[in-house]
């Protein structure tokens, strides 16, 4: 009868983290994929040191996994993570590309791919510029 009970008992405890491990995810209120979830916003300020590759024309920063680029003066912002398998982009102000330095993708500027295996563009952000201060939504 104790035996009976403490099988009983464990199949009580046990069997409910059993099913919910096997529950379907469910998708996250912000869509999932490349989109940040809301609220998220990144200040950067161009007068701090450490942002000063910005200030100029090709120049970039990674910040918060998202890419920051200089272009002629005007600023672009997208997701610094590959969508192939997810390693940071890097930036060729040369042919205003971002490549993949793990598996060869290389992205434009407008975040669209220009070259495989990813097949999904970078997502992007609007940046605002109020004195030397971006921010970037």
């Amino acid at each position: 009868m104790l035996k009976k009970f403490i099988v009983g008992g464990t199949t009580l405890v046990v069997l409910p983290g059993v099913l919910a491990s096997c529950e379907k995810e469910e998708t996250p209120a912000d869509g999932g994929g490349n989109n940040p979830p809301p609220g998220n916003d990144l200040t950067i300020d161009l007068s701090d040191a450490a942002n000063s590759a910005l200030n100029s024309d090709g120049g970039f920063a990674v910040k918060s996994g998202k890419i920051i680029i200089n272009d002629n003066g005007s600023f672009i912002a997208l997701s610094a993570v590959c969508t192939h398998q997810g390693c940071t982009v890097g930036y060729n102000s040369t042919n205003k590309t971002l490549p993949c330095p793990c598996h060869g993708s290389v992205f434009a500027n407008t975040g669209s791919v220009v070259t495989g295996p990813a097949n999904t563009p970078l997502a992007t952000f609007s940046v605002t510029r109020n004195g030397n201060i971006l921010t970037i939504k």
